[in-house]
C-alpha cells in the first residue's frame, strides 16, 4: 500500500518497525546534571546565548530544575495545562465531506477513545510545549489485528539541538548535524509558532528565568536575615575579674540559651536579652518575592489577580474577571494542541489504519469543545417568547447553546405533565375569558327558558355545543401543541409511536374533563327541558 506522510512525501513502513531513539545509546544512558548549582547572573545568561546559537541542551535542561524546584512556578503551569486538558474533543470530518469521509473520521476517533488509554497524558506532555517552546513525543506503532496502535514515549528536549538555520528540531544521535524526526514517528508540538525568531528562543522560560533568579537571590538574603535577626540578642555579663574559664561557661550558657531555652551559669552573672523591634513581615527581601512571583503570574496566565484574589481580599468578581483573560490564553492553547494533533497523530492513523483519503488537505480535525454552556435560565425565559412570535429556531441550534445532548433514538427523556405550562404566562393557551363563558352560559339558561312553541323557540343544544366547543379548544389546541412538537422533533415513526405512547399519559386533561362534567350536566337539564314541554 502506498502511504504519503503529513509532509506530501512517501513513507516506508519498514521505519515503524521500532523507534528512532532505540539505538541511540548515548541518549538512553545520558548523565543528567543541574543547572541550578551555581547558578548566576552572568551563567543563565550565557545559556541563553548558547541556545540563541543552536545548543538549546544546557537551557532545556535548565528549565526542568525550574520547574522541580519553584512551586509557584509549577502551581502556575499547571493551572494552564490542566484547562486544556479538561476539554472535551472530537474530530470533525473535511468540509463538503463524503459519506468515506465521515465513516474515517469516525473510525479514528473510536481507536482514539477505546484503544489509547494515555491520551490525557499525551496532552499534558504537549503543554510542556509552553515553556519549552516545543514538546516531543516518540510514537513506538505497535499492530494489534488489523489495527496499527500507537505507544507513546515522551521525550526531554534535551535530546535535541537546532538546524544551521536555528529553526528547525534535530535529533542528537551523535551525528554532526543531528537527525531529521523520522515522519509519523513523533508527536512534534511546538507551541509558539506564532512568535518570530529562533525556536531556542520560544519557550515562555526565558521570560521567567529572572523573576525566578531574582526570588532565589531573595530568598537566600531573606534566610540569612533570619539567622541573624530572628532571634533576640543575648548578652551576658560578667563580673570584674572573671576568669578566662567563667568566661567560657557564660558563653556556653549564652549559646545553650539561644537554642535550647536552658543554660546555666556562675552565680554572679546576668544575661541580658534584647528584643529586636521590627520583624520580617515588612522585608524588603518578602516584597522581592512577591514581585517576582506576580511577573511569573503574569507571564504564564496573563494576569495575576486570579491567583491572589484570595489573598488580596479583592472577592470573587474580581478573580471571575480574570478567569475571562485567561480564557484567551487557554483557547489559544488548544487551537495550536489541536492542529498538532490532527498533522502527527489522526493523519498518520487514519492513513495506517487504510483511511482512503486523497491527501492531507482532507484529513479529519481535531476539535476542542472551547464554548461555555448558555445561561439556561436566560434562553428558557426567551425561547417560547421568540416561538410564539413566529421565528422559527432549529432544535440542534438550542441544543448546541445550552450544551444539552439531542436523545438519541428510543432514549429516555424528561417530560412535563403539562407542556402548555413551559411557556411564560403571557403566551399559555387561555381558557375563554369570563365574558365569553358568560355569554354562552347566558345562551343555554336563554334557550331553556323559551316556551316550547315560540317564534323564539330554538334547539337548546344549537346554543349550548357551540359555547362548549370554544371552552374545550384551548385545552386541545396544547393537546395538539404538544404532539405537533414531538413529532418535529422525532426521527422515525417507530420514534414517534413510542413518544406519543410516552406522551399519553401526560397530557392536561382537567380542563377538558370539567367542560365535559358541564357539558353532561347541561345536557341533563335539557333533557328535562324537554320532559317538561313535552317535546
Amino acid at each position: 500500500m502506498k502511504i504519503i506522510d503529513q509532509h506530501g512525501n512517501k513513507f516506508d513502513t519498514g521505519l515503524l518497525r521500532e523507534p528512532q531513539t532505540a539505538r541511540v545509546a548515548a541518549l538512553q544512558n545520558e548523565l543528567v546534571q543541574s543547572q541550578l548549582d551555581g547558578l548566576t547572573p552572568a551563567k543563565a545568561a550565557r545559556l541563553l546565548k548558547d541556545a540563541d546559537q543552536g545548543d538549546i541542551v544546557a537551557q532545556h535542561r535548565l528549565f526542568d530544575d525550574m520547574y522541580d524546584r519553584d512551586a509557584h512556578l509549577r502551581c502556575e503551569f499547571d493551572k494552564r495545562r490542566g484547562a486544556v486538558v479538561g476539554l472535551d474533543w472530537r474530530l470533525v470530518p473535511p468540509a463538503d465531506a463524503t459519506p468515506a469521509e465521515k465513516k474515517s473520521a469516525a473510525m479514528v476517533e473510536a481507536l482514539l477513545r477505546d484503544a489509547v488509554d494515555d491520551l490525557e497524558d499525551v496532552l499534558l506532555c504537549m503543554m510542556d510545549g509552553i515553556g519549552h517552546g516545543f514538546a516531543p513525543i516518540e510514537l513506538e506503532w505497535q499492530r494489534w489485528g488489523d489495527e496499527w496502535i500507537p505507544k507513546f514515549h515522551p521525550r526531554p528536549q534535551s535530546w535535541f539541538r537546532t538546524d544551521t538555520t536555528r529553526r528547525e528540531l534535530r535529533l542528537n544521535d551523535g551525528s554532526g548535524d543531528g537527525a531529521v524526526p523520522t515522519p509519523m514517528g513523533w508527536i512534534m508540538h511546538a507551541h509558539a509558532k506564532a512568535k518570530t525568531g529562533y525556536i531556542g528562543r520560544m519557550g515562555l522560560y526565558r521570560a521567567v528565568l529572572w523573576p525566578f533568579l531574582y526570588k532565589a537571590y531573595a530568598i537566600g538574603d531573606f534566610a540569612e536575615f533570619l539567622e541573624t535577626y530572628g532571634l533576640p540578642i543575648i548578652v551576658g555579663k560578667y563580673m570584674s575579674g572573671a576568669t578566662p574559664d567563667e568566661k567560657s561557661s557564660l558563653m556556653r550558657a549564652v549559646a545553650a540559651l539561644g537554642h535550647d531555652a536552658r543554660a546555666i551559669m556562675p552565680s554572679g552573672m546576668e544575661l541580658e536579652i534584647n528584643k529586636i523591634t521590627g520583624g520580617g513581615e515588612g522585608s524588603h527581601h518578602l516584597n522581592m518575592v512577591a514581585w517576582a512571583e506576580g511577573a511569573q503570574s503574569k507571564a504564564v496566565l496573563g494576569q495575576v489577580l486570579s491567583a491572589e484574589a484570595k489573598a488580596t481580599g479583592m472577592g470573587s468578581g474580581v478573580a471571575s474577571l480574570h478567569r475571562e483573560v485567561r480564557a484567551d490564553i487557554r483557547e489559544a492553547d488548544a487551537r495550536q494542541i489541536a492542529g498538532t494533533l490532527t498533522r502527527d497523530l489522526v493523519y498518520p492513523l487514519l492513513v495506517l489504519n487504510g483511511g482512503g483519503i486523497e491527501s492531507y488537505r482532507r484529513c479529519p480535525r481535531w476539535e476542542f469543545d472551547l464554548g461555555d454552556a448558555e445561561d439556561i435560565t436566560a434562553y428558557a425565559e426567551a425561547l417560547p417568547k421568540l416561538v410564539g412570535v413566529g421565528m422559527q429556531i432549529p432544535a440542534s441550534w438550542a441544543h448546541e447553546k445550552l450544551r444539552i445532548p439531542s436523545p438519541e433514538a428510543a432514549e429516555e427523556v424528561l417530560s412535563m405533565p403539562r407542556p402548555e405550562m413551559a411557556a411564560p404566562p403571557a403566551l399559555r393557551t387561555q381558557p375563554p375569558g369570563a365574558a365569553t363563558s358568560a355569554r354562552w352560559r347566558a345562551a343555554a339558561v336563554a334557550a331553556l327558558s323559551t316556551p316550547a312553541g315560540s317564534p323564539e323557540a330554538a334547539d337548546p343544544a344549537d346554543q349550548i355545543l357551540p359555547g362548549l366547543a370554544a371552552q374545550a379548544q384551548p385545552a386541545l389546541d396544547a393537546w395538539l401543541g404538544a404532539i405537533e412538537q414531538m413529532v418535529a422533533q422525532s426521527m422515525s415513526p417507530a420514534e414517534i409511536q413510542q413518544r406519543l405512547l410516552a406522551m399519553y399519559g401526560d397530557l392536561p386533561v382537567e380542563q377538558l374533563v370539567e367542560i365535559m362534567a358541564q357539558g353532561f350536566a347541561l345536557a341533563a337539564l335539557v333533557g328535562m327541558d324537554d320532559v317538561t314541554d313535552g317535546r
